[in-house]
């Protein structure tokens, strides 16, 4: 997740499961229409590890994150960014925990970088394809370069096509960059290209940086999420809508955000806002039946460098072993009576 650097841009814990309401759900859907997902972003680039430097991740490593995540959260599907690196083990690791990975082929401005991301990135969709579910070309290109990288965007895509991979295409970026950042929303030059449609909606950022939703407060995120997903809905028919990041940071504790347009602080940072926000919007998102990534799994503090104070706080496990979860983002179904 990336700082939305555009300029238009628990009070009471819900005892409803969502993951519950999802699975529970699943009778009412359409035939042939997929159960929708409930993931979490996944990166093992934690405590010291920095993806801008030093070594890699190693496969240990990434299978003992996985088994944290197994043991100490309801998710069962991760997105991944990236598949260079050693990231690729990610991939066998979660095959044999019987997860799902929503893979993100990272594209940036290494022309070269990237065309070893993209014949990765079909090798991989290729041999796990029963776990690997869908594919993007990038992750936040255009919200970190503008159109300058549309072309290597557009050469990714091609290429999964070229080489007939069965898993649907996208390529991620936030919600204002697929409304082509113009309200109402407007389509992109990737409409008809792409499979789905995956945007990353953070009302963190738009209460620093945002004039268009300068103040959304934890208790309004949800909704904020779900109306952002509807824009973008209305201005692609047919297309499958996910959000594949949302999540608000738990710390430094009590601490706030200044919007840069109106000076506002509406955003508190805390494990209770956290919670609220992620198992609200879960809830939303079940009860419409959409799909959904939550950002994120594991604190990164690469991130803190990059993101400010708030960078490193965004997990709902710490990155510090033991890794300690929320344990608060499901309710367990109470058991029945015997009459």
């Amino acid at each position: 997740m990336k700082q939305i650097l555009f300029s238009l841009v628990l009070a009471s814990m819900l005892m409803t499961s969502p993951l519950a309401l999802a699975r529970g759900q699943q009778a009412a859907q359409k035939p042939g229409q997929p159960a929708p997902l409930q993931c979490v972003a996944f990166s093992p680039y934690v405590g010291q590890l920095n993806p801008d430097y030093g070594p890699p991740p190693s496969k240990a490593q990434i299978e003992q994150l996985l088994d944290v995540l197994v043991k100490k959260t309801p998710f069962r599907c991760i997105m991944t960014y990236g598949v260079l690196n050693g990231l690729d083990a990610t991939f066998a690791a979660a095959e044999a925990r019987g997860i799902k990975v929503i893979a993100i082929l990272w594209l940036d401005k290494d022309i070269e970088v990237n065309s070893a991301s993209i014949s990765k990135g079909i090798a991989v969709a290729r041999t796990y394809p029963k776990t690997i579910v869908k594919l993007s070309c990038g992750s936040e290109v255009r919200t970190r370069h503008g159109n300058a990288l549309d072309s290597e965007i557009t050469r990714c895509i091609n290429a999964m096509r070229e080489a007939k991979i069965a898993q649907p295409v996208t390529t991620i970026d936030t919600w204002w960059e697929w409304c082509n950042r113009a309200t109402p929303c407007q389509q992109t030059v990737f409409a008809n290209s792409v499979d789905w449609i995956g945007i990353n909606i953070f009302p963190w950022w738009e209460n620093m940086y945002a004039d268009l939703f300068p103040c959304t407060p934890a208790e309004k995120a949800a909704d904020f999420h779900l109306a952002r997903i509807e824009d973008v809905r209305r201005a692609y028919p047919g297309k499958d809508v996910i959000v594949t990041e949302f999540g608000w940071p738990y710390a430094p504790e009590g601490a706030t955000e200044t919007n840069v347009h109106t000076g506002e602080h509406c955003g508190i940072a805390s494990r209770k806002n956290q919670a609220l926000v992620i198992r609200s919007t879960l809830k939303k998102l079940a009860e419409k039946q959409w799909s959904g990534v939550v950002f994120e799994a594991i604190s990164e503090n690469w991130k803190s460098s990059h993101e400010g104070q708030f960078g490193g706080s965004w997990g709902i496990c710490s990155g510090e072993p033991p890794h300690e979860c929320l344990t608060d983002l499901t309710a367990q179904p109470q058991k029945s009576k015997r009459h």
